[in-house]
């Protein structure tokens, strides 16, 4: 009787397999080959193996000698496979990237892999392959916008500056209003989350009026000044910038990031920055609200408070964006900026040239 060769692991070949073997994400081929090699390291042999695995004592006796031969590297992948070239997928190849990637079908916006296998004579499968080998993903668009702010460069190293080195004796906010927060209330009670469905709620709502929410997130601290009023005029604006006068050190200067909103800059609003000389406006360039700060408060705040929430009254969205606050202030989790100048214009560099390449096209 023929007794198979004795599996030897070293202790990092052991860490290697366990890993593999209980990966959620691991490859049911690559669980299988794995549990083989650890089964054969404990004398087990190939008809024991393979009765426990349920598979055959063939399948366990190549993955076997693989390991012997080859170590970790004979089982992750596999080895090349015989046959004649794939000829056809090397004719059409090009030509399914190409009309994927250059053309529109006639009146749709994208292709997809049946209407496509249809327009060039193959399979959907193939160019499911094809598509996957290439990463493309035509039913997927991503939105973009360049600021075309001719002192785009200035006011972005001004800004960044506040982020990565703030002034001293003085303090940084980041400010900006979340305006036209809806209170709005769906029409039947949600279903709770339960094991096995997610929870529900329906589509359509009751609105029960607006909000706008005034917030400037102190920088490095995190704490947040907010109100909220039923407007976001010039008149709001100036009570909301008198509030943080009155909550923050009067001895201290402060730099407010703003955008390029038309209230921010009414005439009585710069006569009354004129007259309190420790408030210095930092405008971010156009079309560059992602070098708000705030902005990425607004969003935790959407996401976590607001978009799965009912509210009958304005009242009570005022209340749950307070609690909401509050709570933030209570345990503040300052957001760190860690892009460079440098890396911001590179960056806008490389999207500039896709641009004009695509113009130019």
């Amino acid at each position: 009787m023929r007794v198979a060769k004795r599996i030897e692991l070293t202790e990092d070949d052991r860490k290697v397999l366990m890993r593999w073997a209980r990966g959620r994400s691991t490859p049911a081929r690559l669980v299988l080959r794995a549990r083989i090699v650890m089964m054969a390291a404990h004398w087990a042999q190939n008809l024991e193996i393979a009765a426990q695995l349920g598979t055959s004592r063939q399948t366990v006796g190549l993955w076997r000698r693989r390991f012997l031969t080859k170590g970790l590297a004979g089982i992750a992948k596999d080895a090349p496979r015989g046959g004649r070239p794939p000829r056809q997928r090397r004719r059409v190849e090009a030509l399914i990237v190409e009309t994927t990637t250059q053309t529109k079908p006639p009146h749709a916006t994208q292709w997809t892999t049946r209407r496509l296998a249809a327009h060039l004579g193959v399979s959907h499968s193939m160019v499911q392959r094809i598509w996957k080998a290439y990463d493309l993903k035509p039913h997927r668009v991503r939105t973009f916008k360049l600021s075309n702010d001719p002192r785009f460069l200035e006011k972005l190293e001004d800004v960044v500056g506040l982020y990565l080195n703030p002034p001293e004796l003085a303090l940084a906010l980041s400010a900006d209003e979340k305006s036209q927060i809806q209170a709005l209330d769906r029409t039947r009670p949600d279903l709770p989350l339960r094991p096995g469905r997610c929870g529900t709620m329906t589509h359509d709502y009751k609105r029960h009026g607006t909000t706008t929410l005034f917030a400037a997130l102190e920088l490095p601290n995190d704490k947040v000044i907010s109100t909220c009023m039923a407007r976001h005029r010039h008149q709001e604006w100036i009570k909301f910038l008198k509030l943080i006068d009155a909550q923050t050190p009067a001895d201290l200067d402060l730099h407010v990031i703003a955008d390029n909103y038309a209230t921010h800059k009414h005439p009585k609003v710069k006569a009354w920055l004129a007259r309190h000389s420790r408030f210095h406006i930092h405008f971010i360039p156009t079309s560059s609200s992602w070098l708000n700060l705030v902005e990425r408060f607004f969003r935790d705040l959407t996401d976590k408070q607001i978009r799965r929430s009912a509210f009958t009254s304005v009242a009570d969205l005022i209340a749950a964006i307070e609690t909401y606050i509050s709570a933030h202030n209570d345990h503040p989790r300052p957001f760190v900026w860690a892009a460079t100048v440098q890396q911001i214009i590179a960056k806008v560099g490389r999207a500039r040239t896709c641009l004009d390449k695509t113009t130019s096209a």
